[in-house]
């Protein structure tokens, strides 16, 4: 694979007119059977991501340009994020839980069981300020042996949103009424969520209400994908919202306006953004995982306040 590949930025409203970068992708790594769940670690300026059917993650280190395994087996990682301690959150499909990763090198699980059953197989996770970590259970883990562990659901097919406090160790369902809950990102005042359901027809994003105890309201669809489906999510500091689909990423205004797109020529699955200033855009796509430097900027959430 070349080291870059030309990037298209597509306008389709004059509030787009601004937001583009290079205009080259520049590529990380190629070699994946499927790139996923980016997280950007800025005291190391490295890149972490998944390879979902290879069970690793894979380490791109920022200064060296070295591409190196961090972890293998990875329980079939797939979305992955960085919580306010600078730790690695890690949906672990076929192992069906979540974990982190502490400063030490040691994996503490989080989560994986509700109600004395096992998760299906989480997928997409973020951490709030109040160090409350949410997370998505659909199957895609379970449902074959190519990205997971085949298994039955203990849910009999219900896919739950999950918040997870793990000060106290509460899990609780904060959303049940998505056939398949996949990305999932807070708006920069943490006021609202974000959530794809990306195997409900048309797929789209949801955007709900977030009360101080973190209970849910609302859910009116905010878009739909007009090209295959969409996957993982992430919004700017002007409070757009960047989704991941086949085509490459769509760019939605804070009012659900599709504005622009990100054209790739692999299809999209995840991206973050990192760097110094939040500008640089990482995104995974089927075999690859490229890097773009843009003219906005990623959303800048509150401060920790974790108890």
């Amino acid at each position: 694979m070349p080291d870059t590949v030309p990037a298209e930025f597509r306008l389709l409203d004059e509030r787009f007119r601004d937001l583009d970068g290079d205009f080259v992708l520049e590529v990380l790594h190629g070699d994946a059977r499927k790139s996923e769940g980016p997280a950007y670690f800025a005291a190391g300026r490295y890149l972490l991501w998944s390879d979902i059917p290879n069970d690793r993650l894979l380490r791109w280190d920022e200064i060296t340009g070295a591409v190196g395994v961090f972890r293998q087996p990875s329980g079939y990682a797939n979305g992955n994020t960085v919580d306010r301690q600078g730790r690695l959150v890690t949906c672990e499909q076929g192992n069906r839980r979540v974990t982190r990763t502490e400063h030490d090198g040691t994996i503490t699980v989080l989560a994986d069981r509700y109600t004395g059953r096992r998760l299906n197989s989480p997928n997409d996770v973020v951490v709030r300020a109040d160090g409350t970590i949410w997370f998505t259970d659909p199957s895609y883990g379970i449902n074959s042996d190519y990205e997971g562990n085949r298994a039955e659901p203990e849910f009999g097919g219900a896919c739950y949103v999950f918040r997870l406090d793990p000060s106290t160790g509460d899990l609780r369902v904060v959303a049940d009424d998505f056939f398949r809950p996949n990305g999932l990102a807070f708006s920069p005042d943490e006021q609202q969520l974000f959530i794809v359901d990306t195997r409900q027809e048309p797929s789209h994003i949801r955007v709900f209400d977030v009360a101080a105890d973190g209970t849910l309201s609302g859910g009116k669809i905010f878009a739909e994908c007009d090209y295959g489906r969409f996957d993982g999510l992430r919004i700017d500091d002007a409070g757009r919202v960047w989704a991941a689909a086949w085509d490459g990423v769509h760019c939605f205004d804070p009012d659900g306006s599709l504005i622009g797109k990100l054209l790739l020529p692999e299809p999209v699955a995840n991206l973050t953004f990192g760097g110094p200033k939040r500008n640089q855009l990482y995104i995974t796509a089927g075999q690859s995982v490229y890097a773009l430097r843009v003219t906005f900027n990623g959303a800048r959430y509150p401060e920790s306040s974790a108890r």
